[in-house]
C-alpha cells in the first residue's frame, strides 16, 4: 500500500499550561499524561463519574504546555467541564488554532507521531507535514473502523459505552496502576473482575446495514451496529453471543475482530485483566 495522509477536519485543539498541568490533567483523565517536553502522545480518556466515556483525546507534551487533540464537537464542552475542576490550581485552558493530520502506509515522517492507540493505524501530527496526501477524512475513517477502532463522537458513543466496553484497556487508553481519576472506580472493576459484558468489534454484513440495527444471535438480541458503511463497520456486541451464526437486518453479519483484540477473543464473556 502506498504512503498516503489527510487532514482530519473533525478534530480540534486545546492547550494546557501552567505550573500544575500535568499533575492537575494526570487525576482527570484515564491514562498518565506525558511531561512537558518529552515529545510524547498518549490516548486517553474523560469519563462520568460513572464511568462512560464523555469523550477522548491524544495528548501531546510540548515544552511548556499540554496539547489535547479532541473531536472537534467535544472541545467546546469540555473547557467548561475541566474548568470546573481548576479551583486554585495553576492551571490555563484555551482552544487553540491548528490542523490535525493522519497518515498511514510509510514511516511516520518528521514531527509525527505513532498513532498511541494502535501502530497499525499510522501516525498523526498537529500541523502539516510533508507527504504525499491522496486521502480525505472518509478514507482514514473507513481504515480506522476495519482495524476495529472506535472513536466516541465520531461513531455516535458520547456518554453510552464504559471505557472497557470501547476498548481502551487493549489500546493504550488506560493505566490501571497511575491512581484516581474520574470514574475509575467502575473502569477498574470491569477491567480486573471481567465484568465487561460487552465490547466494540468489527463486522460485514448487507450492504445497507446502518448505525442503529439490531443483531441477532438466532432470535436473541446480540448486539446493536454502531456505524457502518457499505456492509462493514462497528457494533456493540453480547460478548456471550458472538460467536455463532449471527444476523443483521435479515443477512448474515460476520465479526473480523482483529489481532490486538486477541486477549479478549475468542470467548465466552469474560474479559480478561490482571491485578
Amino acid at each position: 500500500m502506498s504512503h498516503v495522509s489527510t487532514v482530519l477536519p473533525d478534530r480540534a485543539l486545546i492547550t494546557i499550561s501552567g505550573a500544575d498541568a500535568s499533575d492537575w490533567l494526570q487525576g482527570l483523565v484515564t491514562q498518565t499524561v506525558p511531561a512537558f517536553g518529552s515529545a510524547t502522545q498518549a490516548h486517553s480518556a474523560f469519563l462520568t463519574p460513572q464511568g462512560r466515556v464523555l469523550g477522548e483525546m491524544n495528548i501531546v507534551a510540548v515544552d511548556d504546555a499540554l496539547v489535547l487533540d479532541v473531536d472537534r464537537t467535544f472541545r467546546d464542552a469540555l473547557i467548561p467541564r475541566l474548568s470546573l475542576y481548576k479551583l486554585r490550581a495553576k492551571v490555563e485552558i484555551a482552544p487553540i488554532d491548528g490542523v490535525v493530520m493522519a497518515g498511514w502506509g510509510g514511516p511516520a515522517p518528521t514531527g509525527a507521531f505513532v498513532d498511541p492507540r494502535l501502530e497499525t493505524l499510522g501516525w498523526r501530527a498537529l500541523s502539516p507535514v510533508a507527504g504525499p496526501g491522496g486521502a480525505d477524512l472518509s478514507d482514514y475513517t473507513q481504515r480506522r473502523r476495519s482495524l476495529g477502532v472506535a472513536e466516541i463522537a465520531a461513531d455516535g458513543l458520547v456518554d453510552r459505552v464504559y471505557a472497557v466496553e470501547a476498548n481502551f484497556d487493549l489500546l493504550n487508553g488506560v493505566d490501571f496502576h497511575k491512581g484516581c481519576f474520574i470514574g475509575q472506580e467502575t473502569t477498574s472493576r470491569m477491567y480486573r473482575r471481567g465484568g465487561a459484558k460487552n465490547r466494540i468489534l468489527p463486522f460485514t454484513g448487507p450492504a445497507d446495514t446502518g448505525a442503529g440495527d439490531e443483531i441477532l444471535f438466532g432470535e436473541l438480541r446480540a448486539g446493536e451496529v454502531i456505524a457502518c458503511a457499505d456492509g462493514a463497520g462497528l457494533a456493540l456486541m453480547r460478548l456471550d453471543r458472538s460467536e455463532g451464526a449471527l444476523t443483521v437486518r435479515g443477512g448474515p453479519l460476520a465479526l473480523t475482530p482483529p489481532p490486538w483484540m486477541a486477549p479478549v477473543w475468542p470467548n465466552s464473556g469474560h474479559v480478561q485483566g490482571s491485578e
